[in-house]
């Protein structure tokens, strides 16, 4: 029988593979999509591509006049909606197609999140070029948010196969790359703007095209370098604990997309994840503005007195965009740091310590900003970010712990859409309790206590769901009947008669140069973000 090139029948590991090969495919689709998190180098760039416009006409346009509009400039919301729709596309894709992408294999559904990521921004690229801001909205916010989802978690179900013994880590090491990946991408943007801005307007146009072919061509390749290891394949010299035997929260059992979210615990763990993520996308959203409205000149080592002057405002303002470097920084090393670290603290214990720990930072901020303790607001925001990243890291082990591997990629995708919730409510929910409080008459440098505080009070939230976690009930475990067919769908007979042998091969050559394609350009953005994190200090 032959397979296309795509299907995940060719992918079956041989014995000469080696499983440190799989996190190096997954970074590179990672780092690619993460560049989500870099997208607002654009959103300025993007509201003055028309240097004349009429201003009595453009000064009232309404949102569906603003689509389609080739004479009047976008204002910055308008664009900032391409965010908040690939956020939002990441994760209801993810839950239409993961129970597909369990069957068809990491490698068709990482090249089509190659094609819908980089296309997506081709298309948008295009969009700018006509000036028509329905198009940038398909293109980079729907089609690219198709290819977020089904690139976010393409890699998942294999890599959590291929390390049984360090679930958290290998988790961790690719979700490490989506937060890392504004720290290469967005750089590269702002080089590229500049270098075609003599022959585009403000040069966005180019830049997302010439990023879309990169992309397509970086996950493309990651995409081919995925194996999956046969059914009953372990590492050597590895044995898994005996039911009964292990920690209490890992299942032995395996429990079927359909029934999973069925479970008390699915929805436990989806508000586990939604609201530390709200909680920590609220400080993303607001830490630079934050940081300038609650220090001012003290930023820069001067007594406020008055009014900034323009010099003084240019630097307070390129004070906290080091923020922004280190927030990306900090979001990515906490993801491989906390996944990790939970391997040996078990989900449900380092999820504790998110929790806890995050409402002391929380709660410490209002008074940090009082005694204009500028340095250690800085590290607190950084520790709050490292745990805003592990939970993302350390929620594909835990819902394998508790469901089995079989089909946890699909799982995940099913709970990505907290993910989805989180990233649309809670950037508009601090928005406009920060406004309500200004029209309130709230000074602007006490205008985000109150946030704050709500922010601790959702992580209390968070963890008291975590705390009600229990094993799932054996009710839900599929019978031996249920686990052959779903094994027959995702096509494991293929290759399981080689489990024993498969995946012996040495690391070699040919993995230190994976390694280094991606290890390389990741700590290039590291130097990046520290150079800039610089003018805090």
């Amino acid at each position: 029988m032959s397979y296309g090139i795509l299907a995940k029948e060719r992918t079956v590991a041989g014995p000469g593979f080696n499983r440190w090969l799989v996190p190096p495919a997954a970074l590179a689709i990672h780092l690619c999509i993460g560049m989500a998190y870099g997208f607002s180098v654009f959103w300025l760039p993007l509201s003055k591509l028309l240097p004349v416009t009429d201003p009595l006409a453009c000064a009232h346009l309404s949102l569906w006049q603003e689509m389609f509009t080739t004479t009047c400039n976008w204002n910055v919301p308008s664009v900032t909606h391409t965010f908040e729709m690939f956020i939002a596309m990441l994760g209801i894709s993810a839950a239409l197609w993961g129970g597909w992408l369990e069957h068809a294999g990491p490698r068709k559904a990482g090249f089509i999140a190659a094609l819908c990521w980089g296309g997506g921004l081709v298309l948008g690229g295009i969009g700018v070029m006509v000036h028509q801001l329905w198009l940038l909205w398909l293109g980079c916010g729907i089609l690219g948010g198709v290819g977020q989802g089904l690139g976010y978690i393409a890699p998942v179900s294999s890599l959590i196969k291929w390390f049984p013994d360090r679930r958290g880590m290998a988790t961790g090491f690719a979700i490490m790359g989506y937060g890392g990946g504004a720290m290469i991408g967005a750089p590269i943007a702002v080089a590229l703007m500049k270098n075609f801005g003599a022959m585009s307007p403000q040069g966005v146009a180019p830049t997302l095209i010439a990023m879309g072919i990169l992309y397509f061509v970086i996950m493309s390749l990651g995409a081919f370098g995925f194996r999956v290891a046969p059914t009953g394949w372990k590492p050597a010299g590895w044995t898994p604990p005996a039911p009964g035997t292990g920690k209490a929260m890992i299942s032995h059992k395996d429990v079927h997309l359909n029934e999973a979210w069925k479970t008390p615990q699915f929805w436990q763990v989806w508000l586990v994840l939604c609201l530390n993520v709200t909680a920590g996308i609220g400080v993303i959203s607001m830490a630079s503005p934050m940081l300038q409205e609650v220090f001012g000149t003290r930023l820069i080592g001067m007594v406020d007195a008055g009014p900034m002057t323009p010099d003084q405002k240019a630097k307070v303002v390129a004070a906290a965009a080091g923020l922004v470097g280190l927030i990306s920084l900090f979001n990515s090393l906490g993801r491989i740091f906390w996944a990790s670290l939970s391997d040996a603290l078990g989900r449900k214990a380092t999820y504790a310590i998110f929790f806890i720990f995050g409402m002391v930072l929380y709660v410490s901020m209002p008074t940090l900003g009082h005694f204009g303790l500028a340095g250690m607001f800085v590290v607190v925001v950084c520790l709050i970010l490292t745990m805003y990243g592990g939970g993302f890291s350390t929620v594909p082990a835990y819902l394998a712990d508790l469901f089995g591997t079989q089909m946890v990629g699909a799982i995940h995708g099913r709970l990505l859409t907290a993910w989805s919730v989180a990233g649309i409510i809670g950037p508009s929910l601090i928005a406009a309790i920060r406004q309500y409080q200004l029209d309130s008459g709230v000074p602007h440098n006490l205008v985000y206590d109150r946030t704050l505080y709500l922010l601790a009070g959702m992580l209390l939230v968070g963890l008291i769901s975590n705390l009600l976690i229990r094993p799932v009930d054996a009710k839900h475990h599929m019978t031996d009947e249920q686990l052959q067919k779903e094994r027959s769908l995702q096509h494991e007979q293929v290759g399981a008669g080689l489990a024993d042998t498969a995946a012996r091969g040495s690391f070699g050559l040919f993995g230190v140069l994976a390694w280094a394609a991606v290890g390389i350009p990741f700590l290039i953005g590291v130097y990046k973000a520290l150079v800039k994190a610089a003018a805090l200090f």
